[in-house]
């Protein structure tokens, strides 16, 4: 059956060019593809229980975090998603990650994701990271991001309303966590005509 209206994002426009490291308006923080050399960090990054509770997500291995880190390559050339590793720009501390997880090209759709590292906590480091990812995304060509999380995770409310992602709603009972099924406030940003 024809689809009538043309794609937002044309097939083959980001693949066509190596995945973008981005700067935070500040300047202080990059958001770079990932690289085999941060395998170790993104395993650490896993023993911590906060973030494995909100994300529902084991990593057991350095070999484990490789394998992961080398399928976000491949997500990036078949337009399906991108993931940044977020460092300092002065040091290349890590610091987090951030995502457009679930892109539909033809819609112009993504979902965003992110983690912040236990020490880099409470200093900003999401809602700055989030603002470069969103300006590059919107100027990308997409029309809507979509920021899901648990209603029970007050920091990510925080973030999204802090990084303009009005709150939409709420999607009962939609999400598994360890301890359960899991209410989802919505929020989104969409592109401005």
């Amino acid at each position: 059956m024809p689809i009538e209206t043309s794609p937002v994002i044309a097939p083959g426009t980001l693949s066509a060019v190596p995945q973008p490291t981005l700067a935070t308006a500040d300047g202080d923080l990059l958001l770079r593809p990932l690289e085999p050399g941060d395998a170790a960090a993104v395993h650490a990054a896993f023993q911590d229980p906060t973030l494995r509770y909100w994300h529902a997500r084991r990593m057991d291995s350095p070999q484990e975090a490789l394998g992961w880190i080398e399928g976000t390559h491949e997500t990036w050339r078949t337009e399906t998603a991108a993931q940044w590793f977020v460092t300092g720009a002065a040091d290349g501390e890590p610091l987090g990650r951030m995502a457009l997880r679930e892109m539909i090209l033809a819609d112009g759709v993504a979902e965003i994701g992110y983690w912040v590292l236990p020490a880099a906590r409470g200093r900003g480091v999401a809602p700055r990271a989030l603002a470069a990812l969103t300006q590059w995304a919107l100027a990308a060509g997409f029309h809507r991001l979509d920021l899901k999380h648990s209603t029970r995770n007050e920091a990510s409310c925080r973030v999204a309303l802090k990084s303009g992602y009005d709150l939409e709603g709420t999607a009962r009972s939609s999400v598994l966590h360890t301890d359960g099924w899991h209410d989802m406030h919505i929020h989104a940003r969409i592109q401005e005509a």
